[in-house]
């Protein structure tokens, strides 16, 4: 098994590479069920929740302003898509 340092090296040489900051405007098809379920995996994965306490997070490596930004990308996606409300009265549950 790899150390937890070892695979954060390698993540963070990963996303230093030339290029990697530059922005990308995407097109993105896809329907509001899947959106929906997009949405939680990036809150679930923003809040640490792993299904194994051992398992090594990729979140750990990356800057909190790229987390902050990620989770403004996942509320943009659900306001864009009507579905900023449902997932507020999902999240009551």
């Amino acid at each position: 098994m790899i150390a937890k340092n070892d695979v954060a090296k390698v993540y963070d040489t990963i996303l230093s590479i030339p290029g990697m900051n530059d922005e990308m405007k995407i097109s993105l098809k896809i329907s509001r069920k899947n959106l929906l379920l997009l949405n939680k995996l990036i809150e679930r994965g923003l809040n640490g929740k792993e299904s194994n306490d051992q398992s090594i997070s990729v979140l750990d490596t990356v800057p909190k302003e790229t987390l902050l930004e990620l989770s403004n990308i996942s509320a943009e996606l659900l306001d864009k898509a009507g579905l900023t409300e449902m997932n507020e009265k999902l999240k009551a549950f």
